[in-house]
């Protein structure tokens, strides 16, 4: 019996070895699957588009971009591979485009070669990698996309996002009123549920704007109120209200809103009248209208309360004003301004990994520009943000030679300085003006002066600090020296070597002309333009701002900056607090982003707004608007210039951080990028020592700049006696500056 036995026992434990070896064997292969799949590239997008199967690219040879995980240093190759179905995807078969193993660091703008892609048909895309020691990765997430027919503009639109929020406050007022608070103002509707056993009406009252706990039914300027009738029935439960649209905002010059869309309006407050029975907070939703947006993208915190508000405020305007899908000027005339246009731009690169709104709105500007004489030399400057934060050149090499035209260049004069005065017809149609009666006027900043308005200003100034008008205004021929630095650098990008040549030339001639003909070497201050001798802050600030400013003069023009105060617009403390960090001034420019006066962010706060708004106070102002992102300067003065995080090389391959945040005890920030969050931490110790933890996302370095040091340690290392830079690699590094 034994004997018989001893074959079965035999093979038992040879099943037995086998099953465990199998175990064993699959153990090791899971772990191994999930060892790869922490390599696998992750944050995909097709032409910049994060989620690209809900919307129309437009390229037909578009452009792929990836983050790497943090496991990975550096990139060495990667494959692409793009499928026409997603079988042949998820069996790794690329049977449109296979790159194959292609040796390079490159994680972004990766153009699909050889191939052009064809109108109406869907593909699937993936892609993997290899690390420094060429480790291969498993491949990413399968994405989808769609083509579309080829229009005139090469930038494809993101998609939008709709949000219901509930109330944050509801409360009954009166036995048939209520009162309905959703926390913040937004471009929205409101969709509700009632029940009623008769037919009856309704009223609705929406807007901004408090007064004594009630909705402004009055209010001023542009600040959004309405009253709507709502008929409801026994036959229905769910209702939206049907706003009125507004006739200057919806004009055929007006950015209009997608036929699927609700009409608009922003609004924060509502008010229920009439109602018969019981309503409940459940029962509102406020239906608010974004474009693509992802709020865990950017982060900032301060050991400063007030500056965290001005920075929740700021962030939001951003937000809060992509509802049109391109930057627009708020929701008077929503319309796109191209000097608006850049400081939202700023701010968004700053807040979300979004490049496409400010593509199209730099497209649009191409074709439909503005008056203002400084706003077209707005357009280069988007041109370069858009240049730096992607490192795609696409819309340099299709706009060129148009943008030579909207640097002014062909209204120099023989010093290199340029006048407005000097724009024929023949050239306003050159910059993209339809009407032959088009001028070109310069605007320093808005509002004008009272005399100018009509408008009762609290200062009679206007928010120009006096500036005095001349041909040769020194506020132009400012930004105009930057268009020359930026178009020369253009002309290198595009291999057009003379060009480069002559654009540097021409830079250091309106450089020296400037300090030559327009500063006032005695006083060390700049003045307004060529025969006055006023200065205004605006014209010092914008020196400042694009390093005119010789050394031995910067501190008399700072010294004159700072007695000026907040002297110019929401939109003029864009340049304002950009001169003064570039002065190495952040005591005064912290003072300024915090102050609590009345020109100042905490007095928007202060006064109920959660959207910045278009000028300091409605006294500054009278038509102002409660909802325009161009007074959100700081969503991207405190990453760019405070924390001091910038592109050094386009496409952040290399990344500056030059921190100036002495003044604060301490402070967190998270920065998006195309390859990944920049993230640091801020601790001024009791010893005076300050502390950083910095973590740079893979594929990027960074040089870390030090102004004023005796001793530097890296990751306890001692690297540095006297001040200088620090290159920090992919990863996470500790700074101590003592």
């Amino acid at each position: 019996m034994l004997k018989m036995q001893q074959p079965r026992f035999q093979y038992l434990l040879l099943y037995v070895l086998c099953v465990s070896t199998v175990f064993i064997v699959a153990c090791k292969s899971n772990h191994h699957t999930e060892s790869n799949k922490n390599t696998a590239p992750l944050g995909l997008s097709v032409e910049f588009i994060r989620q690209p199967q809900d919307v129309v690219i437009v390229d037909q040879e578009p452009e792929f971009a990836w983050e790497l995980p943090s496991t990975i240093v550096e990139q060495s190759a990667f494959q692409i591979l793009v499928a026409s179905s997603k079988i042949l995807i998820e069996n790794n078969t690329g049977d449109v485009w296979d790159s194959g193993k292609t040796v390079s660091s490159q994680s972004i703008d990766v153009e699909i070669k050889d191939t052009l892609l064809e109108v109406g048909q869907t593909y699937f895309w993936k892609v993997k990698t290899w690390d420094e020691k060429d480790n291969e990765s498993s491949y990413s997430e399968i994405q989808s996309f769609k083509i579309g027919a080829k229009k005139d503009i090469i930038t494809s639109t993101n998609s939008f996002r709709v949000e219901h929020i509930k109330p944050e406050e509801f409360k009954q007022i009166t036995d048939s009123s209520y009162f309905i608070d959703f926390g913040k103002d937004a471009f929205s509707t409101i969709e509700f549920n009632y029940k009623t056993s008769v037919i009856d009406t309704l009223v609705f009252h929406i807007g901004e704007q408090l007064i004594n706990q009630k909705i402004n039914r009055k209010p001023k300027g542009t600040i959004r109120y309405q009253k709507i009738k709502v008929p409801v029935n026994p036959l229905q439960s769910k209702y939206s209200l049907a706003i009125k649209p507004d006739k200057r905002n919806t004009k055929a010059v007006a950015i209009q809103l997608p036929d699927s869309f609700p009409v608009l309006m922003p609004f924060r407050y509502a008010e229920v009248e009439h109602v018969k029975g019981t309503l409940e907070s459940a029962d509102f939703n406020q239906v608010a209208y974004f474009s693509y947006w992802e709020d865990e993208e950017s982060y900032f915190k301060s050991s400063d309360t007030i500056l965290n508000q001005v920075w929740d405020l700021c962030k939001y305007s951003i937000k809060a004003t992509t509802f049109a899908g391109v930057y627009v000027d708020g929701d008077r005339e929503r319309i796109p301004y191209e000097a608006d246009a850049y400081l939202n731009q700023l701010s968004h690169y700053t807040t979300d990994r979004e490049y496409a709104i400010a593509r199209q709105t730099i497209e649009y500007f191409m074709e439909q520009p503005t008056w203002p004489t400084e706003w077209q030399l707005h357009v280069a400057l988007m041109f370069y943000a858009d240049y730096m934060y992607t490192g795609n050149t696409e819309l340099i090499e299709k706009y060129y030679d148009k943008l030579k035209h909207k640097t002014l260049m062909e209204l120099r004069r023989e010093d290199g300085l340029i006048s407005s005065t000097k724009a024929t017809p023949e050239f306003m149609k050159k910059l993209g003006f339809k009407d032959p009666k088009s001028k070109l006027k310069d605007i320093v900043d808005w509002p004008p002066a009272q005399k100018d308005t009509g408008w009762k200003l609290a200062t009679k100034e206007g928010e120009r600090d006096g500036f005095v008008f001349t041909p040769i205004n020194t506020v132009i021929n400012c930004l105009y020296y930057k268009n020359l630095e930026i178009m020369a650098d253009f002309a290198r990008v595009l291999n057009k070597t003379d060009e480069e040549k002559e654009y540097k030339t021409l830079a250091l001639q309106v450089k020296e002309a400037i300090n030559n003909k327009l500063l006032d070497k005695n006083l060390g201050v700049y003045t307004d333009g060529e025969g006055t001798d006023h200065a205004s802050l605006h014209s010092n600030m914008m020196a400042l701002a694009f390093n005119i400013v010789p050394e031995k003069h910067m501190k008399s023009v700072v010294d004159f900056v700072k007695i000026r105060g907040m002297a110019c617009s929401v939109y003029g403390a864009q340049y304002l607090l950009e001169g003064l960090y570039n002065a190495n001034e952040s005591d005064y420019a912290l003072e300024l982003m915090t102050a609590t006066h009345d020109r100042s962010w905490y007095n928007m706060i202060e006064i109920g707004s959660t959207i910045t708004l278009e000028a300091w106070d409605m006294k500054y102002k009278p038509n102002a608007d409660w909802n325009h992102a161009w007074g959100a300067a700081p969503a991207n003065i405190i990453p760019r210039y405070m924390w001091g995080i910038q592109p050094k090389v386009p496409g952040y391959a290399v990344a500056t951080i030059k921190p100036q945040l002495e003044n604060l005890n301490s402070s967190s920030i998270v920065v998006p990028t195309l390859r990944g969050q920049i993230k640091g931490e801020y601790i001024l110790k009791a010893d005076n020592t300050q502390y950083y933890a910095i973590d740079i996302p893979a594929n990027m370095t960074a040089e870390f700049v030090v102004n004023k040091a005796s001793k530097i340690k890296v990751n306890n290392k001692t690297v540095l006696d006297n001040g200088g830079r620090i290159t920090l690699n992919s990863g996470h590094s500790i700074i101590e500056i003592f």
